[in-house]
């Protein structure tokens, strides 16, 4: 079990290496790259701080960690919208663990790194989907399914930091029952979500600090003000709503997750867009591309709607 401290140094740990390797260059130019991410980095990642091995149990190559420190790491890396295959990775070990029989070298060929992993939960949107070595499909019968033969097409998708892609199957095979695995995915996007909603509204904040208008700070006028300290309570209310689905993970919890997280960075985006004025739309400011990872996320892996649907499923 991770304790406080072990998990902090965690986040601090790859923190780190975000900050000295994926700048917003850094990040740019990973997500016009062929693969979609910056191979180096995540190489460090891997070998420097074990990312892909995290939720993979110590007798199959991992770190015998938990959903928590995935959670943590991808909080980290939707702080600076860094593209790498970690969530992708993430659930395909999940789905391959959940198997009758685990397949032990391919588990720990994921957790070193070595191989790429997605799961499909829906094949037209599909994350890390051109690049995966291991494709796990989670079918709405509750099987989980092995892919085989997969033919890829990348998307051409409004969020350039996420790769997409279409999969086809050649054939498949099932290996297991889903123990809910959607319900993880939507917790390990909530996560990110809020690592990119909290930067987002601390680049805003700055920003209103440093532009003037009318011989002052626009970030002194009062109407601004009440603003950011309505996004800063939306984006801590929902951090507090991910933690507690992280903690225990229920079909409820984590659709409140995914509602919460998709809520409050859709606002801190549109209104840090406002805040900005016109430059954020401009392709040379970052802010416009959390303003398209806050619209590419409330759609991926379900919508809002689909989320009010699961909990009046789950309440009702």
């Amino acid at each position: 079990m991770t304790s406080v401290e072990e998990r902090q140094m965690l986040r601090d740990t790859v923190a780190a290496l975000i900050e000295k390797h994926a700048s917003p260059a850094a990040v740019r130019e990973a997500m016009e790259s062929d693969r979609g991410y910056d191979e180096s980095l995540w190489s460090k990642l891997c070998e420097q701080v074990g990312v892909a091995a995290l939720v993979v149990p110590e007798e199959l190559g991992g770190a015998g960690g938990e959903l928590a420190d995935a959670a943590a790491v991808l909080e980290e890396l939707g702080r600076g919208l860094v593209p790498t295959p970690l969530l992708g990775t993430t659930l395909a070990e999940l789905a391959l663990l959940a198997a009758d029989e685990p397949d032990t070298d391919t588990l720990e060929a994921l957790a070193a790194g070595e191989a790429i992993g997605t799961a499909v939960f829906d094949p037209g949107y599909v994350v890390n989907g051109d690049i995966a070595d291991v494709v796990v499909g989670i079918e709405k019968d509750g099987s989980i399914t092995r892919w085989s033969d997969v033919t890829a097409e990348t998307l051409q998708t409004m969020d350039p930091t996420r790769r997409l892609a279409r999969l086809t199957a050649g054939s498949t095979s099932v290996i297991g029952n889903d123990p809910g695995l959607a319900d993880t995915a939507a917790i390990l996007l909530a996560a990110e979500q809020i690592g990119a909603a909290a930067r987002c509204l601390d680049l805003t904040v700055s920003y209103t600090k440093e532009r003037v208008q009318f011989g002052r700070p626009i970030g002194s006028f009062q109407a601004l003000k009440h603003r950011m300290a309505d996004l800063y309570v939306a984006v801590q209310s929902a951090r507090a709503v991910v933690g507690d689905a992280v903690a225990a993970p229920t079909p409820v919890s984590a659709a409140l997750a995914r509602l919460a997280a998709t809520e409050a960075f859709t606002k801190v985006a549109g209104e840090a867009i406002q805040m900005h004025g016109g430059i954020a739309i401009t392709w040379e400011h970052d802010i416009q591309l959390y303003f398209k990872r806050a619209h590419g996320s409330a759609q991926w892996l379900g919508t809002v709607s689909d989320q009010l649907r699961q909990l009046e499923s789950q309440v009702f």
